[in-house]
């Protein structure tokens, strides 16, 4: 520490010692900082991506539900065109019907091999399922290179 003095020439002396040690300080903190900031982005982008093919699955299965004379390619494109910005996101669509209570269900078509439902209804349904790769800007260490992202949805037809 610098002694309290009132020269000028020791004062000086004194702040340049300080400001010399501050510039160190940031010198070894800084690695470490942009370490973490790059890690947070990271992990952001990860986290958007993963949101997007959520919604994916559920804007699809909502297109499904709401237009009755759709095709399944029709819906699955629905999905995709919901996240286009996300990098080889996958969709995969399907029907069926189940008992209102979930007791037991079937795939499409359900007018071939239907279900049971004692005492329920039989209510038809969309399930959209969506898939991307993500992979992070940098190799972290213990961490895969890739990360697979699933959204899945899956919506009642209302009658």
């Amino acid at each position: 520490m610098c002694a309290q003095d009132h020269t000028y020439s020791k004062n000086r002396t004194c702040r340049n010692a300080q400001r010399g040690a501050s510039i160190v300080e940031l010198a070894f903190i800084t690695p470490a900082l942009l370490l973490l900031l790059i890690g947070v982005i990271d992990m952001g982008r990860a986290y958007y991506l993963s949101i997007e093919v959520a919604n994916a699955a559920f804007a699809g299965a909502q297109y499904g539900v709401s237009s009755q004379d759709t095709s399944l390619t029709d819906i699955q494109n629905a999905a995709k065109n919901d996240a286009s910005d996300v990098p080889g996101i996958s969709a995969t669509a399907t029907l069926g019907c189940e008992c209102s209570n979930d007791a037991a269900s079937a795939q499409s078509p359900c007018t071939t091999t239907p279900p049971t439902c004692s005492g329920n209804t039989l209510v038809q349904y969309v399930q959209v399922a969506t898939t991307a790769t993500y992979s992070p800007l940098f190799p972290w260490p213990e961490l895969p290179t890739s990360f697979t992202l699933n959204g899945n949805a899956k919506l009642r037809l209302t009658e």
